[in-house]
């Protein structure tokens, strides 16, 4: 593999105005797809084989007009009492007329003939059925939704318009370019050149312009749920910048060992472009992965991360040899620069364009300069290795702490409620807890169908007392016939909010009292069944997922290491830094310890594919950062290096380029923390938080501690797995005796 890079990355610098044009070529191309091509996203979340799913889908076909998505107008008279008045009647009869004349509008349910009025006479809920679901309701008819009843609020009237009509695409806008920022400070920090920096940058920015297109041209054949772009953002560019990070610094290693530009990018791209291609696809595996997870939502959007990530590493282990060629030796810092331009003897030099001949001397390098082994990576290595034990105790004892919240983690679908403050959706929510109670934000739906108008009305009456009788269950409300009669709809209000665990168990419980009707089948299903539904089958594909991902890192790691404790100590690693994200996510956003500081004021469940989602995205990451400082401990112990020296010379000299890498992560991921949607918040800040945990206290703490208690047991293998496991020399072994072979001249 190592060899078959290094003659890509050398084709690419050769022939890099091609490469160059070629991807410009794509970008554009795939651009005036994405705009020609571009679907909508979708904000619900179905799932497929639910009881609440098949109720929808029965809706859809014997009850159409029932079947769209519903709105909640919520209103509040300027006093007690108000609503009961002559005057207030008319108020509230104007606002269902013009509910009821909205542009998607089947019809407006006026308060006063279905009771939804307060006993003091001050609030009261206007229902409003739209003839289309959610996800096919224009920005228009949703802005004329909104706007409802303007004439009663001038009046001192409080008019709130809500329901599951208002879920929009949550917008990506100025605040996550903040993370951008400090990624782009922290790559002039880390390389001393603007060039650098901006190349790096360049190349990341075009991986992800490329990935983004696209996946919205595909969005015109393919359901994407409105957080898959942003989830495809957020990788493509914390990875694109890494990615190119680790290949560029590694050219610049070479660069100042005396190498040609050609030659330097070619072993880059060899060594740690293996680095890249195999954390690439551990990433891409991993996201892939959830698709044996059986939910349509989230293979989407696994699938949808995962290409923007295998575009993110073909753009750095061609692109950027090729954007490495026409910055030359400008991607040193101006002093390193000046001290090396003279080129070896023999050698000719034409810095952006690259030509090189060499007559004499190595044929691919000067003789390399002593290395500083002053820097804080050397100091911090020896400092771990020195005190392992302890180092050891308190990184487990401390992750362990952080954990302990996790085990009180409850999931959920997100309602209006933990909307953004001041938004419509939130703005209704509280207005009817305040006046109706929680019950009323979250309501259910049964539904009574059967092959004879006579057997529907025979169950409807028995399915209504049973529902009653439930403990839990505040109100029911009359049931709705289609025009058949065979199937009925019945509202079921309960006493708790959408969120509560009492919800959830009131669901269980209604489930099992209807299932005795008989002649008919009943399904429970609304927003709030489905959410419950769906976070329950995450929760129990949950376990499933993680035992994949952990043996398949296992095995990878095995492939790539030809070890068999470096790969156990890296999934348990990776187990810590998931129990430790957790346990810090759940504190946050669950229980609301230093909520504020996030700009979240309603703690609430955690989304229902937070967990999943976060265990596949974090091991691809946990073993971006085992393969970058581990493959050059194992590349200077295959060398000769003692185990010891090895584990020190990997954190020397990755410890600054992965520093620099979470750091860029974590301000990628950090910025969508800024956004006010409560879902893409709670991703991004679990990612940051991850990635800080995994990067700084697992990987260049724990690793090295490990790795040197083993000492060289860590890379012992059995002969016969040896023997079985094929070589991908991500370490580079194969390449350097290629090149040892080369004549001088080649």
């Amino acid at each position: 593999m190592a060899t078959l890079l290094y003659r890509l990355g050398r084709a690419s610098l050769r022939r890099r105005r091609l490469v160059v044009a070629v991807w410009l070529v794509v970008l554009v191309g795939l651009g005036i797809a994405a705009a020609t091509l571009k679907g909508p996203t979708a904000s619900n979340f179905t799932m497929p084989g639910t009881e609440s799913q098949q109720a929808l889908d029965l809706l859809a076909e014997r009850f159409p007009a029932a079947s769209g998505a519903t709105g909640t107008i919520a209103v509040k008279a300027p006093a007690d009492g108000q609503l009961t008045t002559p005057e207030g009647q008319a108020v509230v009869k104007e606002v269902v007329q013009e509910a009821a004349t909205l542009p998607g509008v089947v019809g407006a349910v006026d308060p006063y003939k279905s009771q939804a009025i307060t006993p003091n006479g001050r609030f009261a809920l206007i229902q409003v059925q739209f003839a289309t679901g959610g996800d096919d309701v224009t920005a228009d008819q949703r802005e004329a939704y909104e706007k409802v009843g303007a004439k009663a609020e001038a009046q001192g009237w409080q008019i709130a318009p809500g329901g599951e009509v208002l879920n929009a695409e949550p917008e990506v806008g100025s605040t996550e370019a903040l993370g951008v920022l400090v990624a782009a400070i922290v790559l002039i920090i880390t390389f001393g050149s603007l060039v650098a920096a901006g190349m790096t940058m360049l190349n990341a920015l075009i991986g992800v312009g490329v990935g983004m297109a696209g996946l919205f041209a595909l969005s015109g054949a393919v359901e994407l749920t409105s957080t898959a772009p942003i989830l495809a953002l957020m990788l493509g560019l914390a990875v694109g910048i890494d990615y190119s990070l680790f290949i560029t610094s590694r050219h610049r290693q070479h660069l100042l060992e005396g190498l040609t530009p050609e030659e330097a990018v070619g072993r880059a791209v060899g060594t740690a472009g293996s680095a890249v291609l195999f954390a690439g696809a551990t990433v891409v595996i991993a996201l892939a992965g959830l698709a044996v997870v059986g939910i349509p939502f989230l293979t989407v959007m696994g699938l949808a991360a995962a290409g923007t990530v295998s575009v993110a590493v073909l753009v750095a282990i061609t692109l950027a040899p090729a954007l490495l060629g026409f910055a030359g030796r400008r991607v040193l810092p101006r002093k390193l620069r000046r001290a090396g331009d003279a080129p070896a003897t023999g050698a000719t030099e034409t810095t952006g364009t690259t030509e090189v001949t060499e007559a004499t001397g190595a044929a691919h390098r000067a003789a390399p300069a002593a290395e500083d082994r002053s820097g804080f990576g050397f100091r911090w290595a020896h400092w771990v290795t020195r005190l392992r034990v302890p180092v050891i105790l308190v990184g487990l004892l401390g992750l362990g702490l952080l954990a302990l919240p996790a085990q009180d983690m409850r999931i959920a679908l997100p309602d209006a409620s933990t909307a953004p403050v001041g938004s419509p959706a939130r703005t209704s929510a509280d207005l009817i807890r305040e006046g109706f109670g929680p019950g009323f934000t979250g309501r259910l739906a049964v539904v009574v169908t059967s092959d004879s108008p006579q057997d529907t009305a025979t169950a409807v009456p028995q399915v209504t007392a049973l529902v009653q009788r439930t403990e839990g269950v505040l109100a029911v409300a009359p049931p709705q016939l289609d025009p058949s009669g065979r199937t009925a709809l019945i509202g079921v209000i309960p006493k708790s909010g959408p969120t509560d665990a009492a919800t959830e168990t009131l669901v269980h419980d209604i489930r099992d009292r209807v299932g005795t009707v008989g002649n008919a089948e009943v399904l429970l299903t609304g927003v709030t069944a489905i959410g419950i539904d769906v976070s329950e089958k995450l929760a129990d594909a949950m376990p499933v997922y993680l035992l994949l991902v952990v043996g398949l890192s296992i095995l990878l790691l095995m492939l790539v290491f030809r070890s068999i404790l470096v790969p156990v100590k890296a999934a348990l690693g990776f187990l810590l830094t998931v129990a430790a994200t957790f346990g810090i996510t759940v504190a946050v956003f669950q229980q609301g310890h230093l909520a504020s500081l996030v700009g979240l004021d309603s703690p609430a469940p955690l989304i229902s594919f937070l967990p999943i989602l976060l265990i596949g995205i974090l091991f691809g990451l946990a073993m971006d950062y085992e393969v970058f400082l581990v493959s050059r401990m194992r590349e200077d112990f295959v060398h000769g290096d003692t185990a010891r020296q090895a584990t020190i010379n990997g954190m020397g000299h990755g410890a600054r380029v992965v520093t620099a890498a979470a750091l860029i992560m974590m301000s990628v991921f950090g910025g969508f923390v800024f956004l006010d949607d409560p879902v893409i918040k709670s991703m991004g800040f679990a990612l940051a938080v991850g990635v800080a945990i995994d990067a700084f206290v697992v990987r260049m703490t724990i690793v090295p501690a490990v790795m040197s208690l083993l000492n060289t047991r860590a890379w012992w293998l059995p002969r016969w797995l040896d023997r079985a496991l094929p070589n991908v020399d991500i370490e580079g072994e194969g390449l350097r005796a290629h090149l040892d072979k080369q004549p001088v001249n080649a």
